[in-house]
């Protein structure tokens, strides 16, 4: 207990380390993107300093966890109409999804709607099955 009372002291003192900067960690990686970080890539995830433990060598051991980034959405949007949209699953299918419909009155019929409707769904697959 006395030799890391020392370390850490002395590690405060020296100019250019801030007491927040711990020196030598042992740090268990769990990555979602790369088998094995990459130098220079920037990581999204949650670090945390685990229980000590006698068979790491170092006084400190932490995990990092990779998150997945709050902009991958679960089932993003490859169409977006008037009335329709069509989303991509993750196991790659595509799915149409009707938009609220359109009071049926005077300015819109039955026919006219469903023509819509069509129209924007070749629309979609058009585009989608070219690419």
């Amino acid at each position: 207990m006395e030799a890391k009372n020392i370390h850490s002291r002395k590690a405060n003192n020296h100019e250019g380390w801030h007491r927040n900067t711990a020196l030598c960690v042992n740090l268990k990686t769990i990555l979602r993107s790369d088998r094995a970080m990459r130098q220079g890539k920037d990581y999204l995830g949650m670090l945390r300093l685990d229980v000590d433990c006698e068979e790491f060598r170092c006084d400190e051991h932490y995990s990092f966890v990779e998150t997945l980034a709050w902009s991958e959405k679960r089932n993003p949007r490859v169409f977006n109409g008037k009335y329709i949209s069509v989303t991509r699953r993750d196991d790659g299918s595509l799915r149409p999804n009707f938009k609220p419909m359109p009071q049926i009155g005077e300015t819109l019929s039955v026919d006219n709607y469903a023509f819509k409707v069509y129209s924007e769904i070749r629309q979609a697959l058009k585009g989608l099955v070219e690419e």
